[in-house]
């Protein structure tokens, strides 16, 4: 079988991706045609592109191999598989359409098939494609814990390494999510800065965190003025981080209500400035709790318990938990001291540690002493007991030196009871 002359003279004189590449001023007129309809809401550039490389190629196909049939129809099956074995994988079978199309102005051969049919970057899609679009998350949409969190989240993996308990924070509404959106960076490490330079030990940050995350969430501005104004009433930098450690939340209540705070102890109680200071230092609570539980034990300690205004003074000096102590505890123990035990008002004072004890301890003992005939509390008696000795001393202590007694027997008591 032999190729008639015009495909000879066809395929010597230049390659076939020339041959049926469409005239480069042909496809400038459509191209300039097509933007024309585009402008006025006809379809995108990319699919009128994709339609004529179809119709392009399809066509200019057609009409070659026709012109084949026509020449040599004995011989056309054997003259398209060596255009395809030449071509290689230029041929592509596509179908034809009948809308107008247009193509970039570099010519097909330059850019390539797979080039002029790619979708453009730049492409316009419609709102039902762009929801379908699921960009991957960097952190789970949800949780009922933080553990998937912490290994991608650096705030969370610090806060980790500093010892906060997230199982425990977790479990507080809210507190979970506010640590999720914080910034290592811009929110938590200046905070961290700002407790280690207040004199806040590295070891109890994670303790303090734990009990209060919210600190996170306050302004530089709003801690340095609020531990500003507590040096100011002349608290030292080294109470105020002792202060801030035993109440996380002290720094996070505004400079007015510290300064009510202070003026309230201090006329309420009659302190001097030095002694409001002390009784605030030991117990910095009476900053953030309420007022009513405290103004409560006030009146107690003055109505029930019938102490006066110098005795109430000495025992919250002494002894500042009295002032939210459990009202029914504190009620129950100064019952049996002063009903039972037949101790007066004034060694109350002068022991008011007795007041914040176990009640169960000091019923016990005294029992034990009431049994042993040793339960002497009056300092001009013989044989008297202090009730620090009576409350304070361990069991072994207080059965050898106070009770006369062993330890055996003190506890084959104890099952009597």
């Amino acid at each position: 079988m032999h190729l008639c002359r015009r495909c000879v003279s066809l395929l010597l004189s230049r390659p076939l991706s020339a041959a049926l590449q469409p005239s480069t001023h042909a496809l400038h007129q459509r191209s300039h045609h097509i933007l024309l309809q585009h402008s006025r809401g006809q379809p995108s550039i990319h699919s009128l592109t994709q339609r004529h490389s179809r119709e392009t190629w399809t066509s200019y196909g057609r009409r070659n191999l026709t012109d084949h049939q026509a020449a040599s129809p004995e011989v056309y099956n054997n003259k398209t598989d060596l255009a395809q074995r030449e071509v290689g994988k230029h041929i592509v079978p596509l179908e034809s359409s009948n809308v107008h199309q247009i193509s970039s102005q570099a010519s097909l051969s330059d850019i390539g098939l797979e080039a002029a049919v790619r979708p453009s970057p730049l492409q316009e899609i419609s709102e039902e494609e762009a929801v379908q679009i699921q960009v991957p998350s960097a952190l789970p949409p949800d949780s009922f814990t933080l553990r998937p969190y912490v290994d991608k989240s650096e705030t969370l993996s610090k806060l980790v390494q500093l010892g906060v308990n997230l199982w425990e924070l977790e479990r507080r509404p809210n507190v979970g999510s506010m640590l999720v959106r914080l910034d290592f960076h811009a929110d938590v490490a200046p905070k961290l800065l700002f407790l280690k330079d207040l004199g806040v030990e590295e070891s109890k940050l994670g303790t303090l965190l734990t009990k209060n995350p919210f600190i996170l969430t306050e302004s530089l501005d709003n801690l340095e003025a609020r531990v500003s104004y507590l040096k100011t009433k002349k608290f030292s930098q080294e109470a105020v981080a002792a202060m801030v450690s035993k109440a996380p939340y002290l720094l996070n209540f505004s400079v007015e209500r510290l300064d009510n705070r202070l003026g309230f102890f201090q006329q309420q109680l009659g302190l001097s400035a030095e002694k409001t200071r002390n009784v605030v230092t030991r117990l910095p609570k009476l900053l953030c709790g309420s007022l009513e539980p405290i103004k409560e034990n006030l009146k107690v300690c003055e109505l029930e318990f019938g102490f006066r205004g110098n005795e109430i003074q000495h025992i919250v000096t002494t002894v500042p938990k009295v002032l939210i102590a459990n009202k029914r505890k504190l009620t129950q123990i100064f019952d049996f001291v002063h009903n039972t035990m037949d101790v007066p008002h004034s060694l109350i004072t002068k022991f008011p540690q007795v007041l914040n004890a176990k009640f169960l301890r000091i019923r016990e003992r005294h029992l034990f002493l009431e049994f042993l005939g040793r339960a002497q509390y009056q300092p001009s008696q013989p044989n008297y007991i202090s009730l620090d000795r009576l409350v304070f001393l361990p069991d072994d202590v207080f059965c050898s030196e106070v009770a006369l007694a062993t330890l055996e027997d003190f506890e084959r008591f104890q099952k009597t009871l």
